[in-house]
């Protein structure tokens, strides 16, 4: 046998994590590719609140990685936990087997969530939550003698994920059109809620707007209540710029979904763990929906790793038939992965120890103070927040549509703060373990890159 190329090793072929790697291979998702690998920002470490880049520097994070790492970076609790889990055990299938760990982490989960909602079925990412509650609400209406219940209700603005199912009812526009062909039939939207012409600079939720949850009695007549299936939104839209719900609005959804014997699914991908403060927005707002979809600060980001909880009426009810028949065929190789588990279950101890969900809503008011500051900068025409999320929308410059946002991005972030950008619109969602010194930080990098833009 020929002798390996000494390169090969796996001691010796890889590059340190701060040496500038080629950028030519790796097709970037949701990115400007051109635009970045012209004018690179990679990120090398994390620790705290802060990430340090390839070449030194300290980044503020103000948005939790991608609303992921609720707890902060380089939790050692979590880490240790990965650790441990995969020298016991790497790996083990959810499909006709199981490990305790899975079990474990859903009777856990189940604690946190609202009332009724007491089933947990394990996914990788919030897209795969989406198609999940997708397809088990079909499930449901079939089994519960309502086969003709097919059609869904998004939102427009909403983000749902990638999956045809969530970019089918999601409503940006983007995400959608170049896959137009291929979407879901008997899809349908209502409105958005963003109000900038009565509702700008809005603290908290918006007096401004709940008889927008009216629409849905319309398309209701036109499309009939036995055709329907779910309606699905997010409590708060996140991608689409921090959309706040009006006051009594997913109050009302609710009534009507339960008027019609519709099911109502909440997308908290970005909203579960603590952003709104409460565990879940449903809770912070009350309102409890049939099914929630979560990922991303389940486990802090550490493993991909998401879950739909699920009413009990709903899962009762798909378990019909002779018991050795499988009720739901659905489910991923990874479902409720065991390193990805250990992850969760470290992250919700450190939720719990350290009261982070309470103090996201005893920092929501210097927060927004904060944020709210900003107004009167130029361009600023809204800012919106709640709980540990806002958002700071721009008229767009002459040069077209997100030159304004991208160009407030990158000043921050050659600055040492990292913000999210939307379009023209800044989200700051920081970690929840952020205190008043950082978030005095986020928002004065925030106002100097304003200003020098223009």
């Amino acid at each position: 046998m020929a002798d390996l190329p000494l390169n090969s090793s796996s001691d010796a072929s890889h590059q340190s994590s701060t040496e500038h790697p080629s950028l030519e291979h790796f097709w970037m998702p949701f990115t400007a590719n051109r635009q970045f690998k012209a004018s690179p920002r990679l990120l090398a470490k994390a620790e705290g609140m802060y990430y340090t880049d390839i070449d030194g520097n300290k980044v503020l994070d103000a948005t939790a990685g991608l609303w992921c790492c609720n707890a902060g970076h380089g939790r050692r609790e979590i880490s240790e936990a990965v650790s441990n889990q995969i020298k016991q055990m790497d790996y083990a299938p959810s499909f006709q087997m199981g490990h305790p760990i899975a079990f474990e982490l859903a009777e856990r989960l189940t604690e946190l969530s609202p009332e009724g909602l007491n089933k947990v079925f394990f996914t990788n990412s919030g897209s795969e939550s989406v198609d999940t509650a997708l397809k088990m609400a079909l499930c449901y209406h079939r089994a519960n003698g309502q086969a003709s219940r097919t059609r869904f209700i998004g939102r427009e603005m909403g983000y749902h994920g990638v999956g045809f199912g969530g970019i089918s009812v999601g409503g940006l526009s983007n995400n959608r059109k170049a896959f137009s062909g291929q979407l879901l039939q008997g899809v349908d939207h209502l409105p958005h809620t963003l109000d900038i012409q009565n509702a700008a600079f809005t603290r908290g939720l918006s007096p401004f707007g709940a008889e927008k949850a009216e629409v849905l009695e319309q398309l209701v007549t036109l499309h009939g209540a036995e055709n329907i299936a779910a309606v699905i939104v997010e409590p708060m839209s996140g991608s689409a710029g921090v959309i706040l719900p009006p006051q009594g609005y997913l109050k009302r959804l609710r009534e009507i979904t339960q008027k019609y014997g519709i099911l109502l699914i909440f997308d908290e991908v970005i909203t579960a763990f603590g952003r709104v403060g409460a565990a879940f927005a449903s809770q912070r707002w009350g309102v409890i929906p049939d099914m929630i979809t979560t990922a991303k600060a389940i486990n802090n980001g550490a493993i991909p790793m998401g879950a739909v909880f699920v009413q009990d009426f709903i899962h009762d009810t798909c378990m019909q038939g002779p018991t050795e028949l499988i009720e739901f065929f659905h489910g991923y190789t990874y479902s409720g992965h065991p390193v990805a588990a250990a992850a969760a279950l470290a992250t919700l101890s450190i939720y719990e120890n350290e009261q982070l969900f309470e103090r996201s809503f005893e920092l929501e008011r210097y927060f927004e103070d904060a944020v709210h500051s900003l107004k009167g900068l130029p361009n600023v025409i809204d800012i919106r927040n709640t709980g540990l999320v806002a958002g700071i929308q721009f008229s767009p410059n002459a040069q077209g549509a997100g030159k304004r946002g991208y160009g407030v991005f990158e000043h921050c972030f050659r600055h040492g703060t990292l913000v999210r950008a939307t379009g023209d619109i800044i989200a700051m969602s920081p970690p929840l373990i952020v205190d008043k010194r950082e978030i005095d930080q986020m928002v004065n990098s925030l106002s100097d890159a304003i200003n020098a833009v223009g």
